[in-house]
């Protein structure tokens, strides 16, 4: 998927793009620079690159020309270590900034043995439709049976309707195809894309799923090296303590130590304390309703849960951002309950983070007496009502009623009722349930991400926990430290990048060494750590770059109004983060002027970029 040398001869491992106007019906394949292959990898870095000309500030991201990329990594499918994964880029309806959704399962690596790296989506249909990409070849059907389906009815119908087994299914539901600013695209065991709102852009277009079958081989520059290098790697993964732990209780395995450190945000982030956090934990879910475990493609750690509820069934149990969201956030401690609404999510095909986020803040405004029953059609908004959550579900999936406000997210909602600030958001994207004043490193994190409030743009949090990676050059700070940890924040958003690049798994604790091997052998390249980490810089500086041209500027570098206010009690009390102090010393680290919150001329040519400077330095 990445070009580079052997011996001084070049290789060419990028497959095509393929390009679909559904406004015309034309198609082409694209063929990625060489360069670019080389210098971004693939996946959201390569995106970036590929989408920058397009993506101006005066583009409706609803409207038919604003585009739709799928991408996959140089390692994705290769049965690596936890890399059957794949993006979803665009410019978001919800932040209006750059888009990037990260999801698992099959799918991408499924699209990448018909023998295409990427679809890139322009233009809008006349009528509802699925693509159909079997073995290469493309089919546009009518997707009239599906269209007002949730994802999980969709997924079955349409592989019904192909008929050849192993097919896989991204799809939107009603969410996406109704315009809710947090609607995202699933495939598999509720795998999701879920941020950034890249359903809607999905629904705008009439585009409801895109199915996908294909045996052709992935290519590799050297596969005899990569062989024996990916089962090494995904041995020592599967012995791994920490991949033990995400195997045995999931992503919720973190529940019990952030409550005890107040790392995890209660009463939508205005409280340190829950006394049902203990019932939402991943043993809890391990002793009482876990029945199985799920995985990505070749993946060695299975984190995903499978549960099973009173009536019997199966279904995808949540991981911990689920569980914070529709549980100890809106103080709730029934496990079953927030299993359900996560449900009720996957199916409308919504963001858990964002819905339970903007209802998050749709409770607390009732509680101030914002809004009143008037506003939510007689609904009474008590906190740890579940059968009121899934109302506003239910209507904020269908825009109707008090759901039309919720369903444009937490800070639309809050500036329709005069109470922005009191909406948890940065850059009109929710925070997700790490709370800074616990781990210091997330208010940074959250402040600079390319996509608003994202915790998958450096999961910082696990360094303030003690995994400070040497390797990387990483350092370990206390968890409520200041500047003196700015540039740490940095290089380990550079690493994450590098990650969302390939495109492997945030969790998978993996050597960066391992890493920088892998790389080469799939891509011909001689690279050291070093060379991956700039890699990541390049991807981190165009992203902001992209982002400066769609009006962001420094004064968007910012925590919202209740993550300064220092909880009361809990693990952190008395706290909070001081983000002026620790930006001021992140720009200094980054080479970013100080004023207009660009990178500077020099960081963008140093880092190859000379165009981007150009364009935003003239």
């Amino acid at each position: 998927m990445c070009a580079g040398s052997d011996y001084g001869n070049p290789f060419l491992t990028m497959q095509p793009i393929l390009k679909v106007n559904l406004t015309s019906g034309e198609t082409t394949d694209y063929i990625i620079p060489i360069e670019w292959e080389r210098d971004y990898l693939g996946g959201a870095s390569l995106a970036a690159r590929l989408l920058y000309t397009d993506l101006t500030q005066s583009l409706d991201p609803l409207a038919p020309e604003s585009p739709l990329l799928f991408l996959n990594g140089p390692l994705s499918g290769t049965s690596g270590p936890t890399v059957g994964r794949f993006v979803v880029c665009g410019k978001s309806p919800a932040t209006r900034l750059w888009a990037e959704s990260n999801c698992g399962g099959f799918w991408g690596t499924e699209l990448r043995f018909c023998g295409y790296d990427g679809i890139w989506i322009t233009g809008k249909a006349e009528k509802p439709i699925y693509l159909w990409i079997n073995e290469g070849r493309l089919e546009i059907r009518e997707a009239a049976a599906v269209w007002g389906k949730d994802t999980y009815e969709s997924q079955s119908i349409i592989k019904g309707e192909i008929g050849i087994p192993g097919a896989h299914v991204l799809t939107i539901g009603p969410a996406g195809e109704n315009g809710v600013l947090f609607a995202g695209l699933y495939c598999d065991h509720g795998r999701a894309a879920g941020r950034t709102g890249l359903g809607a852009i999905a629904g705008s277009k009439n585009l409801k799923a895109i199915a996908v079958k294909g045996t052709k081989k992935i290519p590799l520059s050297r596969p005899e090296l990569y062989a024996p290098l990916r089962s090494i790697a995904n041995h020592a993964l599967r012995e791994d303590n920490l991949s033990h732990v995400f195997h045995e209780l999931g992503t919720a395995s973190v529940v019990d130590y952030a409550d005890y450190l107040g790392a995890m945000p209660k009463k939508y982030f205005h409280s340190g304390i829950f006394e049902g956090a203990g019932k939402v934990s991943g043993s809890t879910m391990a002793e009482t309703i876990l029945a199985g475990v799920s995985a990505c493609h070749a993946c060695v750690i299975a984190c995903g849960r499978v549960v099973r509820l009173y009536d019997g069934d199966k279904r995808k149990g949540p991981e911990y951002e689920t569980i914070v969201s529709f549980g100890p956030n809106l103080l709730n401690d029934d496990l079953a309950a927030i299993t359900r609404l996560g449900e009720i999510c996957d199916r409308y095909g919504m963001d858990t983070i964002s819905a339970g986020g903007t209802i998050g803040l749709a409770f607390h405004l009732f509680e101030k007496k914002v809004i009143t029953e008037k506003d939510t059609g007689g609904l009474f908004l008590r906190w740890g009502d579940v059968k009121v959550v899934e109302q506003l579900l239910q209507l904020t999936a269908h825009c109707e009623g008090i759901g039309e406000f919720l369903a444009q997210g937490a800070r639309r909602f809050g500036q329709h009722f005069g109470s922005e600030d009191e909406a948890v958001q940065v850059n009109g994207l929710e925070v997700a349930y790490h709370d800074p004043r616990a781990f210091s490193g997330m208010a940074l994190v959250y402040a600079t991400s390319p996509r608003g409030a994202c915790h998958n743009q450096s999961e910082y949090f696990e360094v303030d926990m003690g995994q400070a990676d040497s390797s990387i050059g990483l350092k370990f700070y206390d968890r409520q430290a200041g500047a003196e940890k700015s540039a740490n924040v940095a290089r380990h958003q550079d690493w994450t990048t590098v990650f969302n690049a390939l495109v492997m798994c945030i969790f998978a604790n993996i050597p960066a060494e391992t890493v920088t091997e892998l790389v080469n052998a799939a891509c011909g390249l001689d690279w050291d750590v070093d060379d991956l980490i700039r890699s990541g810089e390049r991807a981190w500086n165009l992203k902001r770059a992209i982002n400066n041209r769609l009006g962001l500027t420094q004064v968007n570098d910012k925590l919202p109004k209740a993550l300064l206010e220092p909880y009361k009690d809990g693990g952190s009390a008395g706290y909070v983060p001081p983000i002026a102090e620790m930006l001021a010393v992140y720009y200094k680290v980054r080479g970013w002027d100080p004023i207009t919150g660009r990178p500077s001329r020099e960081k963008l040519q140093t880092l190859g970029l000379e165009d981007v400077a150009t364009d935003i330095w003239g």
